[in-house]
């Protein structure tokens, strides 16, 4: 058990490369004061939240933004509980003297945004959904990273119930409330489809709410901030200035500019928002099963997801994809493989090696990222998705926990080097994007590694677009980078290794159920 008390002893989240410094606001809007594409579930909650992560002034010296935020004991209490722990463990684990509570975001709070450099004088946007005991916070490094090339990316807190615990305002017509995570068995069944089906409803309910203060906040349309911001220096916005700095600085309005991102659960809601807003089936309109979202054929959003639409899936969890409600939607492509669409070149997953060695994960992520879902064989008729893994990783790799308990996710489930799992998967983001027309920043000398000076002049005498190794498809174009074919029968991936993750690894619940082994 020695370990367990020292594993924490010095988590830091290192600084970002990225040429820009990283601001950060906390947004809660009132659900009241936004337009929702899709009528709202019987449990939609009063408000949506929202961290925003973008390019900021710099010289900007803000109060720090604590990775565990306020009331920190709740949150240990709650994360203590979501690993495995029991109640009274959960109090002990709470009241230690945790360094963690001291963890900080390397973002400034509230400070201004910069001018966009781009031709249009916006800023590209991309929507990320956390997964399984996730958070707004969780993915810090990972979002903050593409914040500092050149992107505002919005990370929401779901609430679903898939948080270790959720606290929600109060608004003028309902009181605060406290929510709990919901744990249900790891195994298919219909209790566990019917729990992630309404799962599904909220966050892609919330998601149509963000998409639409998103458009609010770029018109400069008030919407009434929840969250204090509070603001101690003389050189930081008041708060009513704090979203209306947003104004005009989004590339929101555009079809298909928004990126759609997610990891684990947040991938597999991503898939969920574009099908079910691509395919849509409109409100009132009969249909063989009962639909989790219904945008409106006239709705911002049916406007906004199109084939040209460009998604990111890390560690995609297929279980929840696999609800007897949604079939008649897992059969059906991404939109990018419809008649007007690009195909897979702005389709990019990536999965951690460690669910790559699941032949059942593997090949349900094929079935999401083919043309023909429904069939075992591979048909192309246009360009596939881009689909890798970096070596020696896991499906905490992609969030802050793996650069934060490096030495846990190492001995747990093997995997090496977080910070530069992570940078690969920021190369990748960033050139796909690159290659679709986004205007993104270099990527930077600290994340080419030594490949930079060779790539400078691949990239001088070939005309190639800045990064471009990263999506080379060749064995040790990048060292511990490896490309997949995203074909289902795609001889030689499905043979690597046998033995598969179980659900628990999706839920992040598998690191709870071996430090119950270790303590016992």
């Amino acid at each position: 058990m020695s370990w367990f008390f020292n594993f924490n002893l010095t988590p830091v989240l290192p600084s970002y490369t990225g040429p820009y410094k990283v601001g950060s606001v906390d947004v809660e809007i009132p659900a009241t004061e936004l337009d929702s594409p899709s009528p709202p579930p019987d449990s939609a909650l009063p408000t949506v939240a929202f961290r925003i992560f973008y390019p900021c002034e710099p010289g900007s010296h803000e109060r720090p933004v604590r990775w565990i935020p306020s009331p920190q004991r709740g949150y240990m209490r709650a994360y203590a509980r979501f690993l495995g722990a029991n109640s009274a463990f959960s109090d002990i684990f709470a009241l230690l003297p945790q360094l963690l509570y001291y963890v900080t975001i390397p973002v400034h709070r509230n400070a201004r945004i910069l001018e966009a450099p781009t031709k249009t004088k916006r800023w590209p946007v991309m929507v990320f959904s956390h997964g399984l005991g996730g958070s707004r916070n969780a993915y810090s490094h990972l979002l903050g990273s593409l914040a500092s090339h050149e992107i505002v990316v919005i990370a929401p807190d779901h609430r679903d119930r898939s948080s270790p615990i959720t606290y929600i305002r109060a608004t003028e017509e309902t009181e605060a409330q406290v929510l709990e995570y919901s744990t249900y068995p790891h195994k298919p069944s219909p209790e566990v489809y019917e729990g992630r089906d309404e799962q599904f409803r909220i966050r892609l309910w919330e998601l149509g709410l963000i998409h639409d203060a998103l458009l609010k906040i770029d018109t400069g349309i008030p919407v009434k901030n929840l969250d204090p911001n509070h603001n101690t220096k003389s050189r930081k916005l008041e708060r009513n200035e704090i979203l209306s700095m947003f104004r005009d600085q989004l590339e929101v309005h555009q079809s298909g500019a928004i990126i759609w991102g997610g990891h684990s659960f947040g991938a597999a809601t991503m898939v969920q928002l574009l099908k079910y807003t691509f395919y849509r089936i409109s409100p009132g309109e009969k249909a063989d099963c009962m639909p989790l979202f219904t945008p409106a054929a006239s709705s911002n959003i049916a406007q906004q997801i199109t084939p040209t639409s460009t998604v990111v899936l890390l560690d995609l969890w297929y279980l929840p994809l696999q609800s007897p409600s949604t079939r008649w939607l897992r059969n059906k492509p991404m939109p990018c493989y419809t008649t007007s669409g690009p195909g897979g070149t702005v389709l990019l997953a990536i999965v951690s090696e460690e669910c790559s060695k699941s032949r059942t994960h593997l090949q349900e992520t094929k079935r999401i990222l083919s043309e023909t879902p429904s069939s075992d064989k591979a048909v192309r008729t246009r360009p596939a998705a881009r689909f890798f893994y970096p070596t020696a990783s896991a499906h905490l790799s992609q969030s802050d926990f793996g650069i934060l308990f490096p030495w846990v996710t190492m001995q747990v489930f093997g995997a090496k080097d977080p910070e530069r799992v992570l940078r690969l998967n920021v190369r990748a983001i960033l050139q796909m994007l690159r290659e679709n027309g986004f205007e993104v920043a270099d990527t930077s000398r600290i994340d080419m590694e030594e490949q930079m000076a060779k790539a400078d002049a691949e990239v001088a005498t070939s005309g190639k677009t800045q990064d471009w190794r990263i999506m080379d498809t060749k064995p040790g174009a990048v060292k511990g980078w490896v490309a997949l074919s995203p074909d289902p029968d795609a001889a030689g991936d499905a043979e690597k290794v046998a033995k598969a993750p179980s659900n628990a690894v999706f839920e992040g619940e598998a690191l709870g159920e071996m430090m119950q082994e270790e303590m016992t």
